[in-house]
C-alpha cells in the first residue's frame, strides 16, 4: 500500500473511531445540531491539519477532544448562548413506547436541567458534559481539559452542587435527568 493510501486509511479509522463521540460532546455543549455538526467538521480539518504534530505517545482520543474542547469555548465566546439544547432536539428523541404525557414531562424535566447546565460556567459545563453525560474517566477529562485530576474532581463537585441549588434537588438526579 501507498504511503498515501495508508494515510488515508488512518485517516478514515481515527474519523469513524470518534466522530459521534465528538458529535454527541458538540451537541451537549452548544445545544444546536448545526453547529454541533459544522464544529465537528472543524474538529476533524484541525485533527487532519496536524496529525503528523501528534505525539504518538499521547491518547489519540483525549487529544481530539481536547481540540473539540477549544472549538467549543471559542464557539461559546462568539456566540454567548444561552441554552444547550433547543426545543427541536428533543422532539427527536420521542419514543413511541411511553404514554404522551410522560414524554412531555420528562423532555420538559431535561429542558430544565440542561437549561441549568447551560447556566453554568464554561469549565463546570465542559466538566459536567464530560463526567456526568459522557461518562470521560477523571482522567481522560484532566486530559482534556488540560488540568489536573483533582480540578477535575473540584469543578465537577462544585458543578453538581451549583446544579442542585439552581434545580432543588439531589445532585445524582440531574445527572440521571440529563442523559
Amino acid at each position: 500500500m501507498f504511503e498515501s493510501e495508508q494515510l488515508e486509511k488512518n485517516i478514515s479509522d481515527i474519523y469513524n473511531q470518534h466522530y459521534l463521540d465528538v458529535y454527541k460532546f458538540l451537541i451537549c455543549f452548544t445545544g444546536n445540531q448545526h453547529d454541533a455538526e459544522d464544529m465537528t467538521q472543524e474538529v476533524f480539518i484541525r485533527v487532519l491539519n496536524q496529525l503528523t504534530n501528534f505525539n504518538h505517545t499521547s491518547n489519540m482520543k483525549t487529544w481530539i477532544f481536547s481540540i473539540a474542547k477549544h472549538i467549543a469555548i471559542d464557539h461559546y465566546r462568539r456566540n454567548k448562548f444561552t441554552s444547550i439544547f433547543k426545543e427541536g432536539f428533543f422532539h427527536q428523541m420521542r419514543s413511541n413506547q411511553k404514554p404522551s404525557n410522560e414524554i412531555v414531562e420528562e423532555n420538559e424535566l431535561k429542558k430544565t436541567v440542561h437549561m441549568a447546565i447551560s447556566k453554568l460556567k464554561p469549565t463546570f459545563r465542559a466538566v459536567v458534559i464530560m463526567r456526568g453525560i459522557n461518562e470521560f474517566s477523571i482522567k481522560e477529562t484532566s486530559d482534556i481539559l488540560g488540568c489536573s485530576e483533582s480540578k477535575v474532581k473540584v469543578d465537577y463537585h462544585r458543578a453538581l452542587k451549583e446544579l442542585k441549588t439552581k434545580l432543588h434537588v439531589d445532585a445524582s438526579e440531574v445527572m440521571k435527568n440529563a442523559k
